[in-house]
């Protein structure tokens, strides 16, 4: 049996790589085109079932390389959405959740095992960082749900497990095969990085020509830099001015707008008072940003409260007033324990 600790997986690779990679064999160079559309199109499992390739070639293929480099371990069904918990293979939990849209389908992966960022108001970061995912495996979450979805998925949003941009260049090679039309295709609008604000990668975003062409979210969750600072411990070296001066230079296209994330906490950062620092945090260039309020999902190891939705409505009508275009999130999942927030590496499986 092939040991998958060690193997590559062709996931892993992009159309040039393979190229390369199929060239360096003797094959075609057409041949990397073909492997991809088989994983990325037909969703195959297998290299067997790749028919328009030889034999040898299909054997080589099977012997050398992987296509899947996760195990699904567990299916949750809820009712707006299906939470996927799968192991990696070196003995590693992490969660991956389908969200179902009133037309569409919106995938939530992870992008690392565990979280080091330590916001207190997030299950994810208790267990802390195990290590960043690979590309394959950020790949893996959606070609594995992807087979047990009702019909095609059409966005991803990089807001499970992990700090996306703390795992900067696998996110990257991973939005590249996503959006690729070689790849999963899909429009880059369709794709949404969401950061709880680390400035220097944030500033390598803004450089970069095809990261920064999706959607962005940003956690602040406070509109000040000292109560930042307690809720968010990264607030210390990632400060809340620094944040917002590479938000407002952010090379973002007119017609689009960076979402300003805002989880409200009972009596913390749901007051009126906070309302009207964020919205004056905002207003310099209240056309770049608008707001999603999110109403603090419940967990049993967090000591904080969900506010009622009369303080939730309190808070979006301040904004409003002062023309920050505000929303309120309710996040699905919740039943589940797969909602924002609330994904968790449960426990160790062994191999």
């Amino acid at each position: 049996m092939k040991d998958l600790s060690k193997t590559t997986y062709i996931t892993s690779l992009n159309l040039a790589q393979l190229r390369e990679l199929v060239k360096s064999l003797g094959w075609e160079p057409y041949r990397a085109d073909q492997i991809l559309n088989w994983v990325y199109k037909k969703f195959v499992t297998n290299f067997e079932e790749m028919t328009n390739l030889s034999k040898e070639q299909r054997r080589f293929l099977s012997e050398n390389y992987s296509i899947h480099s996760l195990e699904l371990v567990q299916k949750v069904e809820g009712g707006d959405s299906t939470k996927f918990l799968f192991k990696t293979t070196d003995g590693h939990l992490l969660e991956t959740v389908l969200i179902y849209e009133r037309d569409h389908l919106t995938l939530c992966v992870s992008s690392q095992v565990g979280c080091a960022v330590g916001c207190t108001f997030c299950a994810t970061t208790q267990d802390g960082l195990v290590r960043n995912l690979r590309t394959e495996e950020i790949i893996d979450q959606f070609l594995q749900v992807q087979k047990h979805a009702p019909q095609k998925i059409r966005n991803v949003v990089f807001m499970g497990m992990g700090e996306p941009l703390a795992n900067y260049e696998n996110v990257r090679k991973a939005v590249e095969i996503m959006v690729s039309p070689w790849g999963l295709d899909l429009s880059k609008r369709r794709v949404s990085i969401s950061t709880s604000g680390l400035v220097h990668q944030l500033r390598l975003m803004a450089q970069d020509p095809l990261m920064r062409e999706l959607n962005l979210a940003v956690s602040i969750n406070a509109p000040t830099q000292e109560l930042r600072e307690k809720l968010m411990p990264l607030s210390k070296t990632n400060t809340l001015q620094d944040l917002m001066e590479t938000l407002y230079q952010f090379p973002y296209p007119s017609d689009r707008r960076i979402m300003i994330e805002y989880v409200l906490l009972e009596g913390v950062n749901d007051e009126e008072v906070h309302a009207r620092q964020l919205a004056n945090l905002l207003k310099k260039k209240r056309n770049k940003f608008k707001v999603n309020l999110i109403p603090f999902n419940p967990d049993p190891s967090l000591p904080y409260k969900r506010p009622s939705m009369e303080r939730v409505y309190r808070f979006q009508k301040i904004l409003w007033e002062e023309g920050i275009s505000t929303f309120i999130r309710l996040s699905k999942g919740v039943d589940i324990f797969g909602a924002c927030g609330q994904l968790r590496r449960k426990r160790l499986v062994l191999r």
